[in-house]
């Protein structure tokens, strides 16, 4: 049996779907029921069975109470279900009164035709028992299931008890309506619910690891870049943690006069700008297919990884020029101070992976690719440019310089490196 699970939320999304195979429960047995009382009307008349026999007659109410009130049971459980109503341990009464009914039909059955126990699998009314069973198969808890089968038993044990040996009809018919046939048709009912109580039990199990699954991915994509869900799903976090050499184009961004700007601004319409300033580079970073690694104040740094790496960065730095372009155009119409951005763009070689605690993880990007674009958005400064771009990044993503609008810079000796870097860049529009 499924032990109750430490993960709040795993138990939550557990219980959720208890509750919706529970609704498909109810719906099957107003099904049934409908079918049923379809069945009975359609074959047996009652007047005409009242008319040849009394006992056919009482039997045909018997049935008809039976049936109606199953299907008022499946109507009150899914009306409680669709408004709300229904709590997850009402699942054990209701799949109480499921076998009653059966034992009970079964019962006046009984009564009514005088039919003992030897019998008591010629009435029609019996073979709702494993219909009974085989919607333990659509539960995913296998206690409740096993609780049924257990029940089913217990009430058919009792029921070919019931006057058993007392037979006396023809001999041939009487070896198939005794004892022995019916221990075995009842070890037969009763193996059938093990393989349902199998079934429920691989189905809980499956469902658990699958919800697990997912949950260990949603939470850890609350700290890492949504992007890394398909790295995660394939190799999970070791393969993270273990890192990796790859090519990579990097780019930052970097709002101009920001810190001066906000000197003097009320901290509401700073957040609102910001807002505003990530959600414009988030739209284009989204279009172009990068991966937003870090938001650092009024800057980001952007990947780019996979097929077309350099391309799509090199689109979405144009992009973000655009962008920006237009973002300062309209607070400028507005009266407002329109601030400008600086984007520097590099490709090469860096190393990933996953560090920090599992409270606290992080996706970091090392190596001179990275600390070299970083340092070109700075050089935006100097140059007077507002897109500074390497060579490197231009001939990774096919571009063509002179046919783009790129302006060559004069080779820069960054900090940290040994020889000139080739560079190309934009101006604002």
């Amino acid at each position: 049996m499924p032990e109750p699970h430490p993960d709040p939320d795993l138990n939550l999304l557990l219980h959720k779907a208890e509750l919706e195979a529970e609704a498909v429960v109810a719906r099957l047995r107003v099904f049934v029921g409908l079918g049923l009382g379809l069945f009975l009307t359609l074959v047996v008349n009652p007047s005409e069975a009242e008319a040849r026999d009394s006992v056919l007659a009482r039997q045909w109410l018997y049935a008809a109470g039976t049936i109606a009130a199953y299907l008022v049971m499946g109507l009150v459980t899914w009306a409680a279900l669709w408004r709300g109503h229904f709590r997850r341990w009402m699942i054990w009464p209701t799949a109480t009164i499921d076998v009653v009914f059966v034992v009970v039909s079964v019962r006046l059955s009984m009564e009514n035709t005088g039919i003992g126990g030897d019998a008591v699998f010629v009435l029609p009314s019996i073979w709702l028992a494993p219909l009974v069973i085989s919607f333990g198969a659509l539960r995913v808890n296998p206690r409740v299931t096993i609780y049924i089968v257990v029940l089913m038993v217990l009430g058919m044990t009792r029921l070919i008890s019931i006057g058993a040996g007392q037979s006396d009809g023809d001999r041939a018919v009487d070896l198939f309506l005794s004892v022995p046939p019916n221990v075995m048709r009842l070890t037969m009912l009763a193996l059938a619910g093990v393989v349902v109580i199998v079934a429920v039990r691989r189905a809980r199990a499956l469902l658990t690891r699958s919800i697990s699954g997912a949950l260990r991915s949603a939470n850890l994509t609350r700290y890492l870049p949504a992007q890394l869900a398909p790295r995660l799903a394939t190799g999970g976090l070791n393969e993270l943690r273990a890192g990796r050499r790859t090519q990579m184009a990097v780019l930052f961004i970097d709002i101009r006069g920001f810190t001066r700007w906000a000197q003097d601004r009320e901290p509401p319409e700073v957040t609102e700008l910001i807002t505003e300033y990530r959600g414009r580079i988030a739209r284009v970073v989204d279009e172009t297919g990068g991966m937003i690694d870090k938001f650092m104040g009024d800057a980001a740094m952007i990947l780019f990884e996979g097929e077309r790496a350099a391309a799509r960065a090199l689109d979405c730095a144009e992009g973000l020029l655009a962008e920006m372009d237009e973002w300062r155009q309209t607070r400028e119409r507005a009266g407002e101070t329109g601030l400008a951005a600086g984007i520097g763009v590099h490709w090469g070689e860096v190393f990933s992976g996953v560090t920090g605690t599992p409270a606290r993880l992080e996706y970091s990007v090392f190596g001179d690719t990275v600390n070299t674009a970083a340092r070109l958005e700075q050089l935006t400064k100097g140059q007077g440019m507002a897109l500074i771009a390497s060579a490197a990044l231009l001939e990774a993503a096919g571009a063509e310089p002179a046919r783009g609008g790129w302006a060559a810079l004069p080779p820069e000796l960054l900090r940290g490196r040994r020889s000139g870097l080739a560079l190309f860049g934009k101006a604002q529009g």
